[in-house]
Order: structure tokens, then C-alpha cells, then sequence
């Protein structure tokens, strides 16, 4: 039987996306892993690659097109011995979609599927997906699709996981998915009741696109659904912007040069190693701790942000920290990230003092347990240790906390290590 392709879901809030170009043609052999078409989604421009293998039969949806609905029928995958007459009436209607869950906790749909045999469900109702050829397989051979393990991409199970399984295999435990999100309140007045108010007034409208979207859903999820608290700090860069003088000018041969960013990602990372009761994630019904500091790191980009995520934070010099960040930096800022890159971690830092920002409250990136808000440095008369006055640079800092996932208590003895690290640079490198 043809097997539909459609239109996946390529990160976890892509709801809709844009065939930019197919790199494949009516006629054309497809195997597995072949390169099928590049797909426009909320934050990137990203290669869609073929799970089963067969013979292009028709293009449903043609380049170019906006708008495309995940799971959509994009186009008709032919299998040996099989023609264009055995397509019949593929349209290009969107196919039942899967239960939801939570948003950064649920498995993106990132291959074809076929609408025989019906597609698997968990005993939770939660589906299974797996290739039309792989679930055909697996019909013939008995096996039970929630015992196999799959290696596609996103865990999707193909042709040689169910060749592989033998009936009755167990496969390793997985983390239950979040609950499922309640139905978003109300959020406000309609485009045209607001229109409405501004009737008479000149106005230019300004059509969201994908990231926008995202952006206004994840942040209005976030602030209504995360229990916010926030904990303030001012922290005193002398000493770091001393030592930091210091490293450049030995690195200069390097063509190396730390920012402040740089110190105070490690500072976060060797933080979340010293209060590791803080390195966690709200995952619905649990919480999981992390071992390793993977830190995000929000990037302005024009129309939005990105928060790329630098894994194993904590094991890396700084050096190798700055040239990391300036590399997912760039491709943020040019729409190059894959979604393994922006996705994940436990903690972000938001620095906005090279906008010439004193403070501010950022908020928490779901499924964070916070997020340290950075502003600028200042001089500022300070009382020392020996209660005489003096000038010092300080910088204040705002950490801002899931309560489901960090009591007060635990986010103050975080955000004090922060400051001790960013006090006494020196430490960071023992």
C-alpha cells in the first residue's frame, strides 16, 4: 500500500511550517536517510530525511508553500511493485493528530506515517510511532511495537528495529511523559476588537510568523502556568574584570578574547555542580536532576530570540565556552541551529547590560528551573569589609525560580554561589 509522508513536526512548538524546496521529484528512488525536502519551521530552516524506502509516486504539496499544517499528507512514497494508480485520492487533509503533551516534554513527530495498519497507542493512550513498513512487519512477526526500542530519528521505530526484535523483548524504561498542558485562559481582547479601538488612527499591521507565535505562546504559558519568584543580588566585578584584563592580554596569540558572558556561563555552570539539588527540571509529574550543567544562553536575533544550550558547561575552559557561544550565537542569528542545540538544558542566563540595562526579571524557559537575569555594571560607592567607603563595579543579577522545582532556601544558596564564583574568578579555574 503507498505510504503518505507528512508534514512533521520538527521541534516541539512547530505547529505549521513552510515547504521551502523539495530536493526530490516524481519518479525518484528513495532509500532511508535519503535527503527529501528542506522545511522553514518556527526557528530554523532544517533537512527532512526519508524513514522508509520506495519510489517518489506524487508530490502533494508543492515548494514553496506556506502554512503547511504538521502532519499534513505532503506526498505519496510508492514500494516495489507498486504504481501511480495505486495512490487513488491522496489529499493533502491534515491526519489525526497524536495525544499532545506538554510542550518541551513531548517526542516531535519528524517522519512519514501510513494509514495501514493504524498507527499504535501505549496503554496510556500515548502513540507510537513508527514507519508504515515497520508496523506491517511488525504485524507479521507478533511483536508488541511498545516493546521495541526505536532508532529513527526521535525514537521513531523503523524496518531494521522490528527486524531486530525478537516477540516478547523488553525495552528499557522510558520517562513518563508531562501531563497534559490545561487549556489555556482566555488571553485577551480579539485582533478585531483591538483593531476596533484604533479605528481613524494610522496604523501598519504586522503579520506574526512562526517564531513570533511561538514566542507569545511559550511566554504567556510560561508566566501563568510557572509559580515565579524572584531572588536579587549585586555582585562586584573588580577582581573578574581584572583577571579577565589579564587572561586576553596572555590569549591575544590565540586570537582569543573572554567576555564577561563568558564568566558568568561558567560561574552558572560550576554553580549548579555545587548546589546540585538546583540543576533540575519540572517534568509534570516529577522532577529530574541533571548531572551535568548544560546552560542556555538567550541570543537577540531579528524578529525573536534564541537560547542555544552549552552542554557540559561545567567540564569546559573558558576559552572553549567563549568560542562555542560565538559559534551558536552566529548561527542563531542566521537561522542555522538545529533543534538539539537550542533544546534541553536546566538553566539560561538573559543578559541585556551591553543594552545598558541596570536590572530586570527575565522569564522562565520551560522546562527550566530558572533563569538568571543579568544587567550591566556600574561604578558604585560601596561600604568595604573594613567599613570604609569605596568605588566599586557592580553588577546586579536577578534569579528567577520554578517553586515547583527550587524552594527559597536553595535558589538563595545558588544565586550566592553564582556571586562567589564571579567574586573570586580564580576559583573557576582550579
Amino acid at each position: 500500500m503507498p505510504t503518505e509522508i507528512l508534514m512533521p513536526a520538527l521541534s516541539p512548538t512547530m505547529e505549521e511550517g513552510t515547504l521551502a524546496k523539495w530536493l526530490v521529484k516524481e519518479g525518484d528512488t528513495v532509500s532511508s536517510g535519503d535527503l527529501l525536502a528542506e522545511i522553514e519551521t518556527d526557528k530554523a530552516t532544517m533537512e527532512f530525511e526519508a524513514v522508509d524506502e520506495g519510489t517518489m509516486g506524487k508530490i502533494v504539496v508543492p515548494e514553496g508553500s506556506e502554512g503547511v499544517k504538521v502532519n499534513t499528507v505532503i506526498a505519496v512514497l510508492l514500494e516495489e511493485g507498486e504504481s501511480a494508480d495505486d495512490i487513488g485520492s491522496t489529499s493533502a487533509a491534515p491526519a489525526p493528530a497524536a495525544p499532545a503533551a506538554a510542550e518541551e516534554t513531548a517526542t516531535p513527530v519528524a517522519a512519514a506515517a501510513s494509514p495501514a495498519p493504524a498507527a499504535p497507542t501505549k496503554a496510556g493512550g500515548e502513540r507510537i510511532f513508527a514507519s508504515p513498513l515497520a508496523r506491517r512487519i511488525a504485524a507479521q512477526k507478533g511483536l508488541d511495537l511498545e516493546q521495541v526500542t526505536g532508532s529513527g530519528p526521535h525514537g521513531r521505530i523503523v524496518k531494521a528495529d522490528v527486524e531486530a526484535a525478537q516477540p516478547g523483548a523488553k525495552a528499557p524504561d522510558a520517562v513518563a511523559a508531562a501531563a497534559p498542558a490545561a487549556a489555556a485562559p482566555a488571553t485577551g481582547p480579539s485582533s478585531s476588537q483591538v483593531a476596533a479601538m484604533y479605528e481613524g488612527r494610522e496604523y501598519e499591521e504586522v503579520a506574526l510568523d512562526g517564531m513570533r507565535k511561538t514566542i507569545a505562546a511559550r511566554l504567556t504559558e510560561a508566566k501563568q502556568s510557572i509559580p515565579h519568584f524572584y531572588l536579587r543580588r549585586d555582585i562586584q566585578l573588580d577582581a573578574l574584570l581584572k583577571f579577565r584584563s589579564q587572561l586576553n592580554k596572555q590569549l591575544e596569540a590565540r586570537n582569543v578574547k573572554l567576555s564577561v558572558n563568558d564568566f558568568i556561563i561558567k560561574a552558572c555552570a560550576l554553580a549548579l555542580q555545587a548546589v546540585p539539588d538546583a540543576n533540575a527540571v519540572w517534568a509534570g509529574d516529577r522532577m529530574l536532576k541533571l548531572k551535568p550543567s548544560d546552560v542556555a544562553v538567550a541570543v537577540a536575533i531579528e524578529g525573536g530570540l534564541f537560547t542555544p544550550v552549552l552542554k557540559d558547561a561545567e567540564l569546559k575552559s573558558l576559552s572553549a565556552l567563549s568560542a562555542e557561544m560565538k559559534d551558536l550565537a552566529g548561527r542563531a542569528r542566521e537561522r542555522k541551529l538545529a533543534p538539539h542545540e537550542y533544546q534541553g538544558g536546566s538553566f539560561a542566563i538573559s543578559n541585556l547590560g551591553m543594552f545598558g540595562i541596570d536590572n530586570f526579571d527575565a522569564v522562565i524557559n520551560p522546562p527550566h528551573g530558572a533563569i538568571l537575569a543579568v544587567g550591566g555594571g556600574k561604578k558604585q560607592p560601596v561600604v568595604g569589609d573594613d567599613g570604609e567607603l569605596a568605588v566599586a563595579t557592580v553588577m546586579s543579577v536577578t534569579l528567577s525560580v520554578d517553586h515547583r522545582v527550587i524552594d527559597g532556601a536553595l535558589g538563595a544558596q545558588l544565586l550566592e554561589q553564582i556571586k562567589q564564583n564571579l567574586e573570586n574568578p580564580m576559583v573557576m579555574l582550579a
